[in-house]
Order: structure tokens, then sequence, then C-alpha cells
């Protein structure tokens, strides 16, 4: 009979698979490994365990103990599968920015989540950094694993990952192209492969808001370069030890808009449902595609599942929201095209605090307001806050003492250059008649939006 003896017996060995569509722009062969094969669905099951049995080999790690760490939330997983085939706790300290998906995945195998706010430095007592090494101190017999500048993580993809990528490629492997975030990958992959041919290019893939490709081209550490960015598991504000940026030949950055549109891509034109980081890794490609020649092997590789971003990238009012989502917007209705409810109003004889309570209710600026015939004026946060610098009592006015003319009227099939003409400084929205007595709001916002 041919079984493995545990789950970890089945980590690695994962496929190259050609992409076809995606990539038809560049002349080169792409093959894409494919990381999501592994049991815990990302090329970190490779390294955790790796860093496990290493820990226990020299006596870090002891039976019995825990296991504390900051992960994006795939490290964290192969974490989980060698505690729970060895024996150990496993506490994982997240980023508030991962996706939800990610957290539940590690509470249901077993994990303790201790969720920290992203927007802080690095040595801030909130960030997960700080939190992970102040919970492997106040915990009896811990081991704090430290992914980033812990070297069995380069050790795991120089032993696993390069091989498999140099026999699966038969050694006619030309450029490595993957997203850097511990760095491990790049650095175990990129000093295998250069080992064996010296000729073979190392790619880096980068994200806005991140110091990577700054500091490897000008040596320069430039916090001005750190900012929030969406794009999970690629990118740092620190420089991890495992970054080797002697073996990388080159970065390119990619925007968090294109990374979350070719992650759908992918799964749409090649039928490979990967998380973002591979959206990343494709426009990457696309971007560095006057690097490679006709007849050359481009292999990069896919980190993670699309599983763990179903409520984000694959989630068409997330997308929206943040404007990734590729929508055609050309007249008013299409502005309007998916607001739900009621158009939120307040009558003239209301008093000015029921309209302030409803803007905070439903967090809106503008209010329409109404009489018997109509619309009869219109209100805004400016025009409030200026009666309220003139009379401290505002609240129990009726509104139609402080009120402005009504918004425009325009029909559904305005242009937006149109709408976009009609709020200025006076004017801070339209209307939008839909017919059968409905309306929707347009504000400068919604423009903003679809720009």
């Amino acid at each position: 009979m041919n079984y493995a003896e545990n789950i970890l017996q089945t980590i690695g060995n994962t496929p190259l698979v050609k992409l076809n569509t995606i990539t038809g722009e560049i002349d080169a062969l792409v093959l894409a490994k494919v990381e999501t094969f592994n049991p815990g669905n990302s090329v970190k099951d490779r390294m955790a365990v790796k860093m496990i049995e290493d820990a226990e080999a020299d006596g870090r790690l002891k039976p019995g103990g825990t296991i504390i760490e900051g992960t994006s939330g795939n490290t964290g997983m192969g974490l989980a599968l060698g505690a729970i085939v060895k024996g150990y706790k496993l506490i994982c300290v997240i980023s508030d920015k991962q996706s939800r998906e990610k957290i539940d995945i590690l509470r249901a195998v077993g994990a303790e989540v201790v969720v920290c706010p992203t927007n802080v430095a690095p040595d801030d007592p909130r960030s997960y950094y700080s939190v992970s090494k102040r919970l492997a101190e106040e915990t009896p017999n811990s081991w704090y694993v430290n992914q980033y500048d812990n070297l069995s993580n380069t050790k795991a993809h120089y032993e696993q990952t390069g091989p498999e990528i140099w026999a699966q490629t038969d050694g006619k492997i030309d450029h490595f192209v993957v997203g850097v975030g511990t760095g491990g990958t790049i650095s175990g992959v990129g000093r295998y492969l250069k080992e064996k041919n010296p000729e073979v290019k190392i790619w880096g893939i980068d994200t806005y808001g991140s110091v990577f490709k700054k500091y490897h081209e000008t040596g320069e550490f430039d916090e001005n370069e750190i900012y929030p960015y969406i794009t999970e598991g690629i990118g740092e504000d620190i420089l991890p030890a495992n970054v080797d940026f002697k073996l990388i030949d080159g970065f390119t950055k990619v925007t968090d808009k294109d990374a979350a549109v070719y992650t759908r891509k992918l799964a749409r034109e090649e039928g490979i449902f990967c998380g973002n980081s591979a959206g990343a890794a494709v426009k990457g490609l696309l971007q560095l595609k006057e690097q490679f020649k006709p007849g050359e092997v481009v292999v990069v590789l896919f980190h993670d599942s699309g599983t763990r971003y179903v409520g984000k990238m694959f989630n068409d009012d997330w997308m929206r929201e943040r404007g990734f989502l590729e929508e055609t917007v050309k007249n008013a209705g299409d502005l309007t095209a998916r607001r739900e409810g009621e158009l939120i109003t307040v009558r003239t004889e209301e008093l000015v605090g029921h309209a302030i309570e409803r803007m905070k209710k439903y967090n809106i600026s503008q209010l329409p307001v109404l009489d018997a015939e109509g619309f009869a004026g219109s209100l805004d946060e400016s025009t409030l806050f200026k009666a309220y610098i003139d009379n401290k009592e505002i609240a129990d006015l009726p509104v139609k003492h402080i009120m402005q003319p009504a918004f425009p009227v325009v029909n559904k099939h305005t242009s937006l250059d149109e709408v976009s003409r009609l709020i200025n400084r006076e004017n801070k929205a339209v209307l939008v008649d839909l017919h059968n007595g409905k309306f929707s709001i347009v504000t400068k916002h919604d423009i903003i939006s679809a720009i």
C-alpha cells in the first residue's frame, strides 16, 4: 500500500503548470509553480515544518511546548499542521489587514489567534512583531519562530523548492519570478538555481508601501516608502535577514488594484484559483516582459489559495468599494445602479436635530429636503456647520430655516461629465430620477470612486 504516515509527508512535489492565456503577450514559456497543492494550501508549509524540525534538533523547541509566531496566515497554517502532528500548542499573532478567512482557518486547526493593528511601526508595542516577542517572553516553555530572521526559512526552499523546479524544468529554467515577503522563497530558490546555473535571473515582486525595491536599487532604507497597502503576503516595512539582496537581479512593484484584478483574471482565464500575491506575480511578469526572450523558460511561483480571499478579491462589493472592479461608468444610472434602499430625506418641518441624527445613522453628508410638493431644499455638513456657528440652538429649529436650494435633478441617462459639472462649491449633490417616483443621489464621493 502507498500512503503517507501523516499529513506532513504530503508537503512538496507541487506541479508546474503552463500559463496559456493570461501571459499571452510574453514570448517565453511561462510555467507556474502552484503551491496551493500543499496540504496547508500554501508554499509556507515547507518552511514552517523545516523551522519546527530545526528547532527540535537544537533544543529550542521542547516537548509539550508552545509555538508563537507573527504571521500573515499562511505560515501559521503550516505551523498548525506541524503542531498538530507533533503535539505542540500554537499562538498566531496576525495583523488586522489579513482576510477573515485566514483568521477563521487558523482557529479551525486549533491555533490561538491574536489580532494586532496594521498601521503601526514595527517597534510599536502593538505591532504584531512586538506582540509576538512579548508573548514568547511571557509564555513558559515557548519558542518564538521569527520567520523573517529564521534562516531555516531560506534553507527549506534551498533544499526542497529549488531542486524541484530545477528537476521539473530539466535544468532549462532561465528566470524565476516570485513575490517577496519574508524572503525565504526567493533567497532559497535563487541560491540553489544560481549554484546550478549562474545565468538564471531572479526577479522579485514588490508592492507599493514596501521598502524592498528601492533598498535593492540604492541601498537606502527609505521610511517615506512605508505606508499601508492592501496586498497580502508580499512587501515589508523591515529588512528580514532571509532576504539576500545579492541573489536578486531586480524588483518590480505592483499596485494593490492590479494585484487584485489579476488574481481574479488568473482564476477566470487559467482556472488557477490562487491568492492575492499570485495576481501580483502575474502582473509583475507582464511588467518584466522585456526581460524575457523567445524560447526562454520562466517559472513564477504562486504562494497560496484563493479560498483565503473569497471575502476580498473574489467579492464584487469589496472590489467595488475600493475602485478595483473594472466597470464602465458612463452616466448617472451607472453611478447609482447598485445602490440599495430608499433615498434618505428630511421634511421641511422636521427639526434640524432630526436631520443630524439621520446623517449620523446612515453615515451621509447630504440630505434632500421634502415638502408636500416634492424637493424643496437641501442640507449638507457645511450648511449645518455655518448655521451652528451663528446659532448654538440650531438643533431645535425647523429644517426650512437653514436649508439651501434643492439639488438639481437629472435623468439616469445624463452623462458622467454633465453630472460632474453640476457638483460644485454651492451644490454638493445631484438627484437622479429613476422613474416610478424613485430617486437616488450622486455626490462628489461617487464621482471620485467612479474615476
